[in-house]
């Protein structure tokens, strides 16, 4: 039987809970199936968590179908209140606007909107200039708080407190499904596992209201290896904004992922073969340096293209000792007039982001993490003077796998 969609999800490790599984299957492999996913822009940037369903997206466009990738203009002024310990807090219309903006140009890196091939919304669009009143009469007689209060988003926030504004949210997204089938034809609805709750009852809402029969589909919710939340470094968010995260440092964060998560991540994150996934898969040791190299190049060509990742690469190599380019990793100029004055070393780790903060650089160089060339420092007081220099530069070392180059200007 030929492989479809719905089967290429599964066997890369998407497919977390399904509705009705066999039901999504066959509809994949006799119809062009519209299918979205939302992406609350509660940031200017996503980050490497949203690259889960962004993937989803990109295997549906690959395959044929057509994806809707709905960005909540709407429902982020509300706050999802999935996975969440505490209300999230409320974004101004201006600043939500902004975000929406750099997600929606962002979301465009992935998926190619051209030509219909891929839809982007705003729920803002249908959500903003609803009638409260008829809005619970036509929408809201449909839900059951007893049910809603079943599913584990809601239970768990109960506890600790949940806003009636929160409350609301779940209406909102599945008016969103309601909308999407109007409109499109939208048989599907994607996301996370901790939206598992909201999808169904946009399923049940289609049904109650249109009589029709539509799905839902959920990802598995990542964390690392090591029990970290995917998309988060002790550096912070991995966002998929090249201004707020150089190529260079995302390449960084996939060419040192845990081994332990080498196999899944090449499935989830490239659109590499599983036979060749397989085989890098099995690599051990040293050798398991070229599968992460080559899940580093496919990640970084994804989310910034060929160029930024071939860039990055020989910048990585350059760094730690290989035969790159050392002009394409992280470079930062420094005047030969502060330097002979001297620098403190915490300073310079700030000012080119290896550190975030100078406690962190005090707690870096004392542990032994922080180096200049072949110098550790002891101590955030230690100066950089131009005695560090060779051959017109130096490197900043932050640990084993973190690398930035100082050059220095003539003024």
């Amino acid at each position: 039987m030929k492989k479809n969609c719905y089967d290429i999800l599964n066997e890369r490790g998407f497919v977390r809970q399904c509705t009705a599984e066999a039901e999504v299957r066959e509809l994949f492999a006799k119809e062009t199936v519209t299918a979205y996913i939302g992406f609350d822009p509660t940031a200017r940037s996503l980050h490497a968590g949203s690259l889960v369903p962004i993937m989803g997206l990109m295997h549906l466009q690959r395959e044929g179908h057509r994806p809707i990738a709905l960005v909540g203009g709407g429902t982020g002024l509300i706050g999802d209140p999935s996975g969440r310990t505490e209300q999230r807090q409320l974004l101004t219309r201006e600043t939500l606007r902004e975000n929406f903006n750099g997600v929606r140009s962002q979301l465009g890196r992935f998926l190619g909107f051209d030509e219909g091939r891929a839809v982007a919304v705003d729920n803002s669009e249908w959500l903003e200039p609803l009638n409260y009143v008829d809005f619970l009469r036509d929408i809201g007689r449909h839900f059951s708080v007893n049910r809603m209060l079943s599913f584990e988003s809601y239970r768990q926030r109960m506890e600790k407190g949940l806003s009636f504004l929160e409350f609301n949210y779940q209406l909102c997204q599945a008016y969103d499904f309601l909308v999407l089938y109007q409109r499109t034809g939208c048989r599907l609805q994607m996301g996370g596992d901790d939206q598992w709750g909201n999808i169904v009852a946009g399923v049940d809402l289609v049904r109650r209201v249109e009589g029709a029969e539509v799905f839902g589909l959920t990802f598995p919710l990542l964390t690392t290896a090591t029990g970290a939340k995917m998309g988060k470094t002790a550096s912070g968010a991995v966002w998929l904004d090249g201004d707020l995260l150089s190529p260079y440092d995302y390449y960084q964060y996939w060419v040192n992922v845990d081994d332990r998560d080498v196999a899944r991540f090449l499935r989830m994150f490239t659109f590499l073969p599983l036979a060749q996934i397989d085989e890098l898969s099995a690599l051990e040791g040293a050798e398991l340096r070229h599968a992460k190299d080559i899940l580093a190049f496919e990640a970084t060509r994804i989310c910034h293209g060929d160029e930024a990742a071939q860039t990055a690469r020989d910048g990585a190599k350059a760094a730690f000792g290989g035969d790159g380019d050392l002009n394409n990793m992280p470079t930062t100029s420094v005047s030969r007039v502060r330097l002979a004055a001297g620098i403190r070393a915490a300073e310079l780790f700030v000012e080119t982001g290896l550190c975030r903060s100078n406690g962190e650089a005090v707690k870096a160089f004392r542990s032994g993490a922080g180096w200049i060339g072949d110098r550790q420092l002891k101590d955030h007081t230690d100066l950089v003077t131009l005695s560090d220099l060779a051959g017109g530069e130096f490197l900043l070392r932050m640990g084993k796998k973190r690398r930035h180059r100082i050059i220095v200007d003539i003024d």
